[in-house]
């Protein structure tokens, strides 16, 4: 990034929290059984930031880790149980140290979603990464399948201007590559790339420009069942 545009982008940035409606969590019971047909329920868990806790939607059930659950049994013909642990403004040190505990024992498979307040607060790729790792150890005591996904692509956000969005991408890419580095060199451990999986369009967005709505969720939540064996 040339660092003559700093300053606009700091500006910028001055200018988005400014004007971006801080959407609640979602309500609800965060967790919940979906699906029928023979064979005992799949368990997955989705643990992270504020997608994981479903801004953006009304409620958990039309968050990410239900539509997740839902794409999951009709894939596997099989119930599939969820349970959402999440929390707005959540980076990943946050996550470890205070969600992380809080998330359920002997599942088949756990979701993260992290790194954009990460990306938000400017943490270093090293600090990152310790905090991914710490995390991704708990997930596999928990969970026979870890899945990490990728960070959104931030230049796909209609409600950040180009050179922020730019920016934000260029940082959230040196996160990233280490998450990459990271889930390469541990067993059950699936890294998603965000970028271009998912179709961005107008509809995926909630009201704030920000956060998925429940028709980005759904379609999240699609792109990554297909990295998760059932």
């Amino acid at each position: 990034m040339n660092p003559l545009l700093l300053p606009v982008i700091a500006a910028q940035g001055i200018w988005v929290r400014s004007r971006t409606e801080r959407l609640p969590e979602a309500s609800g019971p965060a967790e919940g059984s979906v699906g029928d047909g023979s064979g005992p329920p799949l368990r997955i868990a989705v643990l992270g930031e504020s997608t994981a806790a479903g801004c953006g939607v009304g409620t958990h059930d039309e968050g990410f880790a239900a539509a997740l659950a839902r794409e999951l049994a009709a894939r596997a013909h099989r119930p599939v149980t969820w349970a959402a642990v999440g929390r707005n403004s959540a980076t990943a040190h946050v996550i470890r140290h205070g969600l992380l505990p809080r998330l359920p024992e002997d599942l088949d498979a756990a979701v993260l979603l992290a790194g954009v307040n990460d990306v938000l607060t400017r943490r270093a790729p090293a600090a990152w990464g310790e905090d991914l790792a710490a995390i991704v150890s708990g997930l596999h005591d928990r969970a026979a399948h870890v899945a990490v996904a990728g960070i959104p692509p931030f230049e796909a956000f209609s409600s950040l201007p180009a050179a922020l969005g730019r920016y934000l991408a260029q940082r959230a890419d040196a996160l990233d590559a280490v998450s990459r580095r990271i889930c390469a060199g541990r067993p059950r451990t699936t890294w998603i790339n965000s970028a271009g999986i998912v179709p961005v369009g107008p509809d995926f967005f909630a009201r704030d420009r920000f956060h998925p709505s429940a028709a980005g969720y759904r379609r999240w939540a699609q792109a990554t069942a297909d990295h998760i064996a059932v």
